[in-house]
């Protein structure tokens, strides 16, 4: 059974905006590789609203759209952004939002939680996995760990730190985020869905819990090269995803500065 499904429909926009080609890197590693095809707007409008619900609620946002306008109607100084500022948090957040958004589509696990929303330090990146989805009515139960990198040029370092860090995450046995996620459900009112994340541990000690892995490299046009030629690892679940764009910094940018634009 592959780890994710085909790419998405003809109407989605990471169709209408990404070409996908399912490969093998020369170590064997399944490698889908996704470039841009010069439909900048359509994959730029989703972004930004999946960056947008990554980073905060809609009931927040507009709590905050009204504090900003009597803010400005004292004079006072404004909040500080829900969306970081530091270019380089913005783009390692940029491709765990890419990543998140891409296998919920691919696939029929589901993203419980919006992580970021929970950052206590917006401009700095969050520990934990990257991103961590569940299908939790599949038999077996399956959870999708997620490993995600941008890169302003790609190089073989990069790879090998995906593919290392969804080692260890294998290693350790359940992800180190689990129980995060269950105690965001608790807290929301979601016991039942918390119950069921919970219960994933009790699953794997049982040997009836499937764990697949996702590294994803965003960079340049070299992209595809550097992952076909170094990724390599023993696992056997085990997907590489490659994200080229010609500017991928630009990209980023351009997300970033249409968010704070809507704020």
């Amino acid at each position: 059974m592959p780890i994710i499904n085909k790419h998405p429909s003809e109407y989605h926009p990471f169709s209408i905006s990404l070409t996908c080609s399912n490969e093998n890197a020369t170590n064997g590693v399944p490698h889908r590789c996704l470039i841009e095809n010069g439909h900048h707007d359509v994959f730029l409008d989703h972004m930004t609203v999946a960056l947008q619900n990554h980073h905060i609620s809609p009931e927040a946002l507009e709590r905050r759209r009204d504090l900003i306008e009597s803010l400005r109607i004292i004079g006072a100084p404004m909040p500080l952004s829900p969306h970081p500022r530091n270019l380089s948090t913005q783009k390692g957040n940029f491709a765990e939002v890419f990543l998140a958004e891409y296998l919920c589509e691919t696939t029929e696990a589901e993203l419980p939680i919006y992580r970021l929303r929970y950052n206590p330090n917006v401009e700095q990146s969050m520990k934990g996995d990257d991103v961590l989805l569940f299908d939790l009515d599949s038999d077996p139960v399956r959870i999708i760990v997620g490993e995600s990198k941008f890169r302003g040029v790609p190089d073989k370092q990069a790879v090998v730190d995906i593919v290392d860090g969804l080692v260890r995450s294998n290693k350790a046995g359940l992800p180190i985020s689990l129980m995060f996620v269950a105690e965001r459900l608790f807290e929301a009112g979601n016991s039942e869905l918390a119950k069921k994340v919970q219960n994933c541990a009790i699953l794997f000690v049982t040997n009836q819990l499937q764990i697949d892995y996702v590294g994803l490299l965003m960079s340049n046009h070299n992209t595809r090269r550097i992952v076909n030629t170094h990724a390599s690892s023993e696992l056997h679940n085990l997907l590489m995803i490659s994200l080229n764009f010609e500017s991928p910094e630009t990209i980023v940018q351009q997300a970033f500065a249409r968010l704070e634009s809507n704020i």
